[in-house]
């Protein structure tokens, strides 16, 4: 099989613990490039804390941020898609009586209603610092320009993230996903990692069965389902495992090169 296209999510997967890539991977990745394979960082992430880590890589790439709801690549947007502002409405009135954060993300924007724990570890793993925002205000103005939030994030204790969950699972408009047992994401409907490798697909011209995705958490599970070659980090959720062709070595073990060298037969240094 030839592959054409490498879909790989980011915390946990490509990212070390340390949020580093290891070299291993790296010139794995390089490798690939120069075959003429595609490249396409999958995260939860925002553009504006993926692209530096795009940028180091050293090789032409794509970036599908915020769950897969906008895909770019050299800066210019192949797709994006966003909650309206009633949803966000109606989601921040739901979750206000329990007086946690909510976390709102468009384009390369990140917006806060308050700052907790959570919001500043997030700041800290990723190196950036959130705007607060008072919702009320905001959804005037997104109202007039017609579209709203690409994401919606909440971090909390388990329970409370459980309790969210299950206020807003039943909800039609949005796709719910947990990326931890404290963060809890909120897409679009119909936008979730699966889908953003089959925009990238058609956007390139490139046939599912030429396909490899790597993941490690339940937000990764439909980018898994949809590629060729399913591949899950050895620090994954049983979950996610369950879906998986194949079984690499951790993030902390250079567990893409590891799958990468068996899968595209190039001779590189595991380290």
């Amino acid at each position: 099989m030839k592959y054409r296209l490498i879909c790989t999510d980011l915390d946990g997967t490509l990212l070390t613990d340390d949020k580093k890539v290891k070299e291993s991977d790296r010139e794995a990745l390089r490798w690939a490039a120069r075959q003429g394979i595609q490249i396409a960082l999958v995260t939860s992430r925002m553009p504006a804390v993926t692209e530096p880590i795009a940028k180091a890589l050293g090789i032409p790439l794509m970036i599908a941020c915020n769950g897969g709801s906008c895909i770019m690549e050299g800066g210019t947007y192949l797709h994006a898609q966003y909650l309206s502002v009633e949803t966000l409405k109606e989601i921040y009135e739901s979750i206000k009586p329990l007086k946690i954060p909510l976390s709102i993300y468009r384009d390369r924007q990140w917006f806060v209603t308050e700052k907790d724990r959570f919001v500043t570890e997030e700041e800290k793993i990723v190196q950036y610092s959130a705007e607060l925002i008072s919702v009320e205000e905001l959804i005037p103005k997104w109202k007039k320009e017609g579209k709203g939030p690409n994401k919606l994030l909440v971090g909390a204790e388990t329970t409370l993230v459980e309790k969210i969950y299950q206020l807003l699972q039943n909800r039609q408009d949005v796709e719910i996903a947990r990326t931890s047992p404290n963060h809890l994401d909120i897409f679009p409907k119909g936008i979730n990692k699966g889908t953003a490798l089959c925009i990238i697909c058609e956007k390139k011209g490139i046939r599912k069965e030429e396909t490899i995705a790597f993941g490690d958490q339940e937000p990764d599970i439909p980018m898994l389902e949809e590629a060729s070659l399913s591949i899950a980090m050895g620090n994954a959720i049983d979950k996610l495992k369950e879906k998986a062709d194949f079984i690499t070595k951790t993030n902390n073990e250079s567990g893409v090169a590891y799958a990468l060298t068996r899968y595209l037969n190039m001779d590189i240094k595991i380290i």
